[in-house]
């Protein structure tokens, strides 16, 4: 994990398995990761989106696999929304995981939380009955909404919603938080809701090791140093060049 992205690791502590994956990667060295939600951002013209770098570093870590992520996000798509697409797409594509990025337009456009958590948790148990594995990724983090009532409701049920339901959740917006104190505000942020490149790697990173721990678990993590205070371990996935 790359230094500039690492005080934001103290904050993913949520390590589950993966057991539809794990089930594909023992009778074949493919994955194929459907990716819903807000559309991701775009880094340099020759890099592409962040997805690319998700690929190229679960393809080091999962040595030998072949990774196709397929990118279905569309900017300002709601939870319900998605949801509903994602059935279609699943049929179409058959993936063995959907990365789902959520939550951050729902809380934007105050949708209230009951039926936030409703769609959450109907869509997670449809995906599970079909043999598909999970990672959700969290709302985003800016200045501007730390105080907001609603935002915070929003993000504070989807961890819950994870915890209730047992899967993964990259808790981005803590993250990102970590990593703006860390860096004593001197991070971009001409438009808070925008990510600069940086901080779509970090995002990659974190997101590579959420489903290395959750297909290998404790093989994934190193020793832990002597001293050790507890804080969650990282999973050592290349960063993008």
């Amino acid at each position: 994990m790359s230094k500039s992205c690492q005080p934001g690791a103290a904050a993913l502590a949520d390590e589950t398995a993966l057991p539809n994956i794990a089930t594909a990667l023992a009778k074949r060295r493919t994955l194929k990761i459907l990716a819903m939600g807000a559309a991701p951002g775009r880094l340099r013209p020759h890099r592409g989106d962040y997805t690319n770098v998700i690929e190229t570093m679960l393809e080091r870590a999962l040595n030998g696999t072949d990774v196709l992520i397929v990118n279905r996000g569309v900017s300002g798509e709601l939870a319900a929304g998605a949801a509903i697409r994602m059935r279609n797409e699943v049929a179409l594509e058959e993936p063995d995981l959907v990365l789902w990025q959520v939550g951050t337009n729902d809380a934007l456009a105050y949708v209230p939380v009951d039926e936030f958590a409703s769609v959450l948790s109907e869509q997670i148990a449809w995906l599970k009955s079909h043999h598909v594995d999970v990672v959700l990724v969290g709302l985003q983090f800016t200045r501007r909404m730390t105080r907001d009532e609603h935002y915070v409701a929003i993000r504070e049920k989807l961890r819950v919603i994870a915890a209730q339901e047992n899967v993964p959740v990259v808790r981005f917006y803590e993250a990102m938080q970590l990593i703006n104190s860390a860096a004593h505000d001197t991070l971009p942020a001409a438009d808070e809701f925008e990510r600069n490149e940086e901080g779509y790697n970090c995002l990659a990173q974190y997101i590579a090791r959420a489903i290395a721990i959750g297909v290998f678990g404790e093989a994934m993590r190193p020793p832990k140093p002597t001293g050790d205070t507890g804080a969650p371990a990282t999973v050592p996935v290349p960063a993008a060049k």
